[in-house]
């Protein structure tokens, strides 16, 4: 049996004041009024702790640095743990399928 590894998908809900940014909105054209704006990542760390390091600037994205509010395990609980490949993989599908719901969605 494969070993399903240690890396993890994530979603984090942001602030409604990311919308404020042009990229952002450039972005998101499709974004749909009422949903949530969420940054989706991958990480080789629980994702609580990669929550902490962005808040904290520590290799972090500046639109959660500002602006991350919590975590969305509801979004990303039942993916993890996996492969590099497959987190990787599912970071970006993960973000599509948000996007397709009417999300605000940001990946790096």
């Amino acid at each position: 049996m494969a070993k399903r590894g240690r890396h993890c998908v994530y979603v984090i809900e942001l602030d409604d004041r990311v919308w404020n940014h042009a990229r952002f909105r450039r972005a998101n054209p499709d974004w749909q009024l009422g949903r949530p704006f969420v940054y989706v990542g991958m990480t080789g760390l629980d994702p609580d702790l990669r929550f902490d390091r962005h808040k904290a600037g520590i290799q972090a994205n500046s639109f959660v640095t500002a602006y991350g509010l919590r975590l969305l395990p509801e979004l990303y609980e039942r993916f993890n743990p996996m492969s590099y490949d497959a987190a990787r993989d599912m970071e970006v599908e993960l973000g599509i399928a948000l996007r397709r719901k009417g999300f605000g969605v940001w990946q790096s």
